[in-house]
């Protein structure tokens, strides 16, 4: 039954909408300076919200109000646009999973080193007592993660003129990367009652949420910059900008991971049954992706347990933990999955099934307009991606690999 309201997806959307992005937003802001900054922020998320109302319009197939319910952005995009639309987008959505995948194992790990450190901080005093390995603590998110999955400007004196070029577009995947959502904005607005309509009904909601959003981020990233000015932390929570109330920190940074642990099921959940569904078809007779195992558990009812499942996204997840120890820069990675997400999930997609649903003339003013903006979009995502490419360049110049350097 669809009863959701405004509120409750407004709470839905907020809590996708704040997560593992906003502890970079202050080193974002010190990298864009105090007027570029908070412009460039206000205008992704008008461009959010705006690219927003485009995929809430298109939630039913055909008609807008009385068309057939889609309970996910894949069924709305197989309604709307042509077989290789389709494939491009099943192409885009799994390498973005698996990227967040990624990310979040990076950025839970960090959290969890940092509650160690801090504590260290606090008995040792202001100074760096240790060096901490970071390979448990992603091995610790990442196998707490398959257990669940299996049963479910800066400081211009050190840095080039190309490397602060570089940065600056770093900063835009990193605001990009706060404001993605869309993954979710479909499924939300299933949940909700169909009078007044679902598209008027995700569309408040939307704005509501992205207000409010946007200033929890300003917030955030006004005063971090404020307060560490160009050496504002990469990381607000885990770059040790401070360590005092350490109490204050440490459950700051336990958040972050119980947060990121939910969403890593959550967003890897369409990734495991996509590629469960595929093998399912190619092999029907396999034994072993068929077999279920019946597991009796005292006072409840049984559970049926698939090896495959079990083995499967075992692999997936010491894959990307692997990954996670290999390339460990929490504000590289967020840039460069704010960049690869943004264009296509956000704008693109949005745009092209609109433009198809409401039969929008070509070379139209609306048309051109929708496109100008895609376009834009698109240059922005390139200058992002490009930006956080080459910081994950210039930090393995003095990383190595399985190091315990902080």
């Amino acid at each position: 039954m669809n009863a959701g309201t405004v509120w409750t997806a407004s709470a839905l959307i907020i809590t996708a909408l704040i997560g593992s992005g906003g502890p970079s937003l202050a080193w974002a802001i010190a990298q864009l300076g105090w007027v570029a900054g908070p412009t460039i922020m206000l205008l992704f998320a008008f461009v959010t919200y705006y690219t927003s109302t485009l995929l809430t319009t298109c939630y039913r197939s055909g008609d807008p109000a009385t068309g057939n319910r889609n309970n996910a952005y894949m069924g709305a995009v197989r309604d709307n646009l042509g077989s290789f639309k389709i494939k491009l987008f099943e192409l885009v959505l799994y390498v973005n999973l698996f990227g967040v995948a990624i990310g979040y194992t990076i950025a839970s790990s960090t959290s969890m080193m940092a509650i160690k450190r801090s504590n260290c901080f606090h008995e040792k005093g202001e100074k760096d007592p240790r060096h901490i390995n970071r390979n448990p603590y992603m091995i610790a998110f990442g196998f707490t993660g398959k257990i669940k999955g299996s049963l479910t400007g800066i400081n211009i004196g050190t840095l080039t003129s190309t490397q602060n070029i570089w940065r600056n577009f770093q900063a835009l995947g990193d605001i990009a990367f706060a404001y993605s959502y869309f993954l979710i904005l479909v499924e939300v607005q299933d949940t909700i009652r169909s009078s007044p309509s679902e598209s008027k009904t995700t569309k408040k909601a939307s704005l509501i949420s992205i207000a409010a959003t946007t200033l929890f981020y300003m917030i955030c990233g006004c005063t971090g910059y404020a307060a560490f000015g160009d050496m504002a932390p990469k990381n607000l929570l885990t770059g040790f900008g401070f360590h005092n109330p350490y109490w204050m920190v440490d459950i700051a940074n336990a958040t972050i991971v119980i947060l990121l642990l939910c969403a890593y099921q959550f967003n890897c959940q369409p990734l495991f049954a996509y590629v469960e569904k595929t093998l399912d078809e190619k092999f029907p007779n396999s034994q072993f992706i068929e077999r279920k195992i019946e597991l009796r558990i005292p006072g409840c009812s049984p559970y049926e347990l698939k090896p495959f499942q079990l083995v499967w996204r075992t692999v997936f997840v010491i894959g990307t933990t692997f990954i996670s120890m290999l390339l460990p820069f929490f504000n590289d990675i967020v840039g460069l999955l704010g960049a690869l997400g943004f264009w296509p999930l956000t704008v693109f997609f949005p745009v092209e099934m609109y433009i198809k649903q409401k039969k929008i003339p070509k070379w139209s003013t609306k048309w051109m307009f929708l496109q100008i903006v895609s376009v834009a979009c698109l240059i922005i995502t390139i200058a992002a991606a490009a930006g956080s490419v080459a910081d994950v360049f210039l930090d393995l110049k003095s990383f190595k690999p399985f190091s315990t350097d902080y």
